[in-house]
């Protein structure tokens, strides 16, 4: 407790045993080490942080790097705990294989073991029929990137084909930009959203040329376009990516409708809420999420039958089977407008290359943030933008390869 100047301070004070604040005299010990500004390494972890759900309790230190034992904690990779773990080590001290694995993790740890091996692998004979074709329902007058971000994404994740099922008015406006997409123009409404009317027309190419859907992408929010939504997710003979406004559109149901509206869907699909979506679908607030994300959902997958994505940092994935599982990458530049549609273009594709639901979902979120991390390492955390983070699609899948 002496002189903290040009010094490496170790913090093994307080384990992953905490289970209330931390006294006053350590809560001013934390905060001097805090002050000084050195850099520290956390032993297990970082002490005033809850291994359980990774509160502050009370005062915590805010380590530069953390090693940890046999296997990480949930206080490790949840906020704030994440943020004061810094960068997690996890060593092998000996415990018995059997004791890790006997009852298996409550949350698994997508990383590039995890992930590695559910990628598709290519054929020499192959063509891009054999990749899925990805119809992507998005876009409306003043959101005409979103639904080109998500076919973008989907093509650069390895899907052999992609239409942009739009507005008329929005397909317009962004052919001089479309290259390798092809689009299906629908009826419009006068606030230059897609009509009821487009109904019909979606359901006959789902059931004659595509293989998966993501829809919700920039779609609006009018009447008439959330009419539109419910009813062609309730018709959909594909898998589907719900996101966005078809999010939106599902949180106009009656809350005791909702669970058994989506669990009706066959086949099952993914849903990719925000905190924010999260909340409206299941009329809390933001708060209550933030305070048991894997809790809420792990309920609503086992509720509608339905992989859900909870995006944030971490990013969780939750399948109705109670199985649950935290991302390892992605970071806070791509908290940005887009990347969101981007990565509902990512578990399209992978879906249309006949991945299960879940499967496309672990491996969408891993390479999507794998992407982020790639592209800041070039633009930085600050000038990421979406459409970077699919320049680092190809590099996150060469990366991953290896």
């Amino acid at each position: 407790t002496g002189d903290l100047q040009n010094v490496v301070v170790v913090d093994a004070v307080i384990g992953t045993g905490l289970n209330k604040p931390v006294k006053e005299k350590i809560a001013g010990l934390i905060e001097r080490v805090n002050d000084a500004g050195n850099t520290v390494f956390a032993v297990d972890i970082p002490t005033g942080i809850s291994s359980d759900d990774g509160k502050v309790m009370g005062a915590a230190i805010r380590a530069d790097v953390t090693v940890t034992f046999g296997l990480p904690k949930l206080g490790h990779v949840l906020s704030p705990g994440a943020e004061h773990s810094g960068k997690l080590y996890i060593e092998d001290i000996g415990f018995p294989h059997e004791l890790l694995t006997r009852e298996g993790p409550a949350v698994e740890l997508i990383d590039k073991d995890l992930a590695g091996p559910l990628l598709p692998s290519r054929v020499r004979d192959s063509y891009k029929g054999m990749y899925g074709h990805v119809l992507v329902v998005g876009g409306s007058q003043g959101k005409t990137g979103a639904a080109l971000l998500s076919a973008r994404a989907v093509l650069r994740s390895g899907a052999g084909l992609v239409t942009i099922a739009s507005a008329g008015p929005v397909i317009d406006s962004v052919a001089p930009a479309i290259l390798e997409e092809m689009t299906l123009p629908l009826p419009c409404t006068d606030d230059g959203t897609v009509s009821p009317e487009g109904v019909e027309e979606v359901l006959g190419f789902l059931h004659e040329r595509a293989d998966v859907v993501a829809i919700g992408p920039g779609l609006g929010r009018e009447k008439a376009t959330v009419g539109f939504i419910l009813e062609v997710i309730r018709r959909s003979p594909l898998p589907m990516v719900i996101d966005a406004d078809a999010l939106f559109a599902l949180s106009t149901l009656d809350k005791r409708e909702l669970p058994g509206f989506i669990k009706s869907l066959r086949p099952p699909s993914v849903l990719t809420p925000h905190i924010g979506e999260m909340a409206r679908l299941l009329r809390i607030k933001p708060g209550d999420i933030k305070g048991d994300p894997i809790g809420i959902a792990r309920k609503l997958s086992e509720d509608t039958g339905c992989c859900i994505v909870l995006k944030g940092s971490p990013t969780i994935v939750a399948s109705p089977e109670g199985r649950v599982f935290i991302n390892s990458t992605g970071n806070p530049g791509m908290s940005t407008a887009g990347t969101g549609d981007v990565l509902t273009g990512m578990i399209a594709s992978l879906t249309g290359q006949n991945l299960p639901p879940l499967e496309a979902s672990i491996l969408g979120v891993y390479l999507h943030g794998l992407a982020g991390d790639i592209a800041a390492e070039r633009t930085g955390e600050h000038s990421l933008i979406a459409g970077d983070v699919i320049e680092g699609i190809p590099g996150a899948f060469s990366r991953f390869r290896a």
